[in-house]
């Protein structure tokens, strides 16, 4: 990438972040809703593009821990824990199920594994709708509170909506040193060739679990957020549709992209309310958009624009030892 692209990305970025900081002071309770869930999807989604889209292991157990983080958070925190002691008493539980869940991706691939995440994902709603012991079953969990951060409290939706962006600013940063670092280049060797890895001397027993378990985390993460942006959880939002969901966000965003998992977000959270002016037909008309995108680039939406990218460079290259070759004659 040349000094030009960066600053032109740079530049970019800086437009979107100031665009997603300063146009919600304008919007209603509902639309700071909605991008709050955004933010939250997407952190959930990124969890999911590690596992899938760089590990190239296949996983439906998301929504899941979604699910966990987000009656971990609920239990806490209407029992007096503040938020932040809940997020860490999310992340422990999450990665230990996580690293547990990846033991069956050492011996199981592909669709085999899908049905083993299935299984989990089922049985984890399964005990957020039966044990009402702990989760208070069918009936949920509600008035749950809405931090203070640094002494600001963040109950109305404008101040819970900057939490929500800020956390995702965070995880992603996080998710960009990952995946520049030692370890995102060992989950990228393993989902291409997890032999040939191996034979390099990557422990790919070691970085499946890992992915697993880091994936799981950022799920938990985001049901942490989940639970007082609702104020209400109960089973059914952490059913199988939501796993699906997720793994809809990450294909059709691009999956093994950095930034596949916000464009996934914003079609699955966003685009569903911007058709709503299509009354009945809104949803058969984000199913026919989602059906089109797929067929025609299976790689997402960011794989169409790589695909570009990529003809561009490649047309560059061509252009350039084109003119070598006619110096290289015209000075013969």
């Amino acid at each position: 990438m040349t000094k030009h692209s960066r600053l032109l990305l740079a530049a970019l970025a800086v437009i979107v972040i100031a665009g997603l900081i300063i146009i919600p002071m304008n919007f209603n309770r509902y639309g700071l809703y909605i991008l709050s869930q955004w933010a939250v999807m997407t952190i959930a989604a990124m969890g999911l593009n590690l596992t899938l889209g760089y590990a190239g292991q296949v996983s439906l157990a998301q929504g899941a821990f979604v699910g966990i983080g987000a009656y971990g958070a609920a239990i806490l925190t209407t029992h007096g824990w503040p938020l932040i002691s809940a997020l860490g008493f999310v992340i422990v539980i999450c990665f230990a199920v996580g690293w547990l869940l990846g033991y069956p991706a050492l011996r199981v691939q592909h669709h085999y594994l899908a049905f083993v995440t299935l299984a989990f994902s089922t049985l984890a709603f399964l005990v957020f709708r039966n044990e009402s012991w702990l989760t208070n079953g069918i009936y949920g969990i509600s008035n749950i509170p809405r931090p203070e951060i640094f002494g600001f409290p963040t109950r109305k939706p404008l101040p819970f909506y900057y939490l929500c962006l800020g956390s995702l600013g965070l995880v992603t940063l996080a998710m960009w040193w990952l995946i520049r670092s030692p370890w995102g280049r060992a989950f990228m060797a393993l989902r291409e060739n997890p032999i040939r890895a191996q034979s390099l001397g990557i422990d790919t027993r070691r970085y499946t679990l890992m992915a697993f378990a880091i994936g799981s985390v950022l799920g938990g993460i985001a049901g942490v957020l989940y639970a007082p942006l609702t104020q209400y959880v109960d089973p059914v939002p952490f059913n199988l549709q939501l796993s699906l969901d997720l793994l809809m966000m990450v294909i059709v965003g691009g999956s093994g992209f950095m930034f596949g998992p916000f464009l996934g977000a914003m079609i699955a959270v966003l685009l569903p309310e911007w058709l709503r002016f299509a009354e009945g037909y809104y949803l058969m008309l984000y199913a026919a958009a989602v059906i089109v995108l797929l067929i025609y680039s299976p790689s997402g939406i960011l794989g169409i624009l790589d695909r570009y990218l990529s003809s561009r460079r490649t047309q560059a290259a061509s252009a350039l030892r084109a003119a070598a070759q006619s110096k290289l004659e015209a000075a013969q």
